[in-house]
This record gives C-alpha cells, sequence and structure tokens, in this order.
C-alpha cells in the first residue's frame, strides 16, 4: 500500500511540473505574439506616413522619380510581406534602406528640407523608427527567452509534444548593412 502511495505522489508531483511547464511556456510564447503586435503597430504607422512624405518629396524633386517609386514599391512589399518574421523583417530592411535614400534628397533640395510639412514628417519617421527598433529589441529578447524556455531541461521533454516550437528573431539579415550605412548625398 506504501508503495502504491509514492507512486501516485511520484505521479502527482510530475502531473504538477508538467502544468507548470506548460503554463511557462504559454505565458512566453504569448509574450512573443504580444510583442510581435506592438512591432507591427509602429509599422502600421510608418507605412501610413510614407504616403504624405512621398507626396511633400514629390513636389520638390520632381526628377528623382526613381527614388519615390523605389520607396513605394518597399512599402507595398512591406505592407504585403508574408511567410512570418523573417520575411518581414526582410521586407522591412528594404523599406528602411529606400527611406534612407529618400530622407537624403533633402540634402539636395535646400527648399525641401527648409519645408515645414516635411520636417515634421521627418520628425515624426524618426521617431516610429526609433520605436520600431525599441520594439524589435523587446520581440527579439521575447523570443530568446521563449527559446530558451523550450530548450531547457526539463521543458524540453514536453515542448514539443505540447506544440512548441522554436520561433525566429525579428534580424534584417542582409539588409542590415544598408539600413546601417549612412546614405551618400551627391550634388
Amino acid at each position: 500500500m506504501s508503495g502504491f502511495v509514492i507512486l501516485l505522489i511520484v505521479v502527482g508531483v510530475l502531473v504538477l511540473m508538467a502544468i507548470g511547464i506548460y503554463n511557462t511556456l504559454v505565458s512566453l510564447r504569448n509574450r512573443v505574439t504580444q510583442s510581435f503586435a506592438d512591432i507591427d503597430v509602429q509599422l502600421k504607422q510608418r507605412h501610413d506616413l510614407i504616403p504624405n512624405l512621398v507626396e511633400t518629396v514629390k513636389g520638390y524633386a520632381t526628377h528623382e522619380k526613381g527614388t519615390l517609386e523605389a520607396v513605394i514599391q518597399a512599402r507595398n512589399s512591406a505592407m504585403s510581406a508574408g511567410g512570418g518574421t523573417a520575411a518581414q523583417a526582410q521586407a522591412e530592411g528594404v523599406l528602411g534602406a529606400a527611406l534612407g535614400r529618400l530622407i537624403a534628397l533633402s540634402e539636395a533640395y535646400p527648399d525641401l528640407k527648409a519645408n515645414t510639412n516635411f520636417q515634421q514628417l521627418s520628425a515624426e519617421l524618426s521617431d516610429i523608427e526609433n520605436k520600431i527598433a525599441a520594439a524589435r529589441r523587446f520581440f527579439n529578447n521575447a523570443v530568446n527567452e521563449y527559446n530558451t524556455g523550450i530548450q531547457q531541461f526539463p521543458a524540453v521533454l514536453f515542448a514539443g509534444a505540447l506544440g512548441f516550437t522554436q520561433r525566429d528573431s525579428f534580424d534584417l539579415g542582409e539588409s542590415r548593412a544598408q539600413i546601417e550605412t549612412a546614405p551618400q548625398v551627391k550634388f
């Protein structure tokens, strides 16, 4: 009889441990999902701001049509990016590089640079870019904690069976070099 009681205690402890692990992993997964939603909100604001910025630049830099079209095309690609975090990160990286070229145009057009509307839109874009960077850092931290959580013992014993799989960070990949490189202004 005492062996049966010990077996029940061991099974009870294992069940409680599995419940605790499951709840922890669900919490970590939800944090990843929430932090990605935060990035998505900032990206939507950025996508909404871009047409206004492009229209403002159009009035001053009509012969820079290629740059303006590249920004709009990159925006549309970023808005329709599917295929998960990596695809969206790549599309956003291309958009960031195109925006850098658009902002560099203001150096070539002093009237544009002095335009109040352009200054306001540029300031808003800069603010949004900072918020996106902060949200991306938070997301990547949440992904790291989640991935670590599902790989640690004893959670690794349950994670796969319970449907917890690794998540990708929001990495800009190859387009990171384009974004981190200052735009070249030529006169």
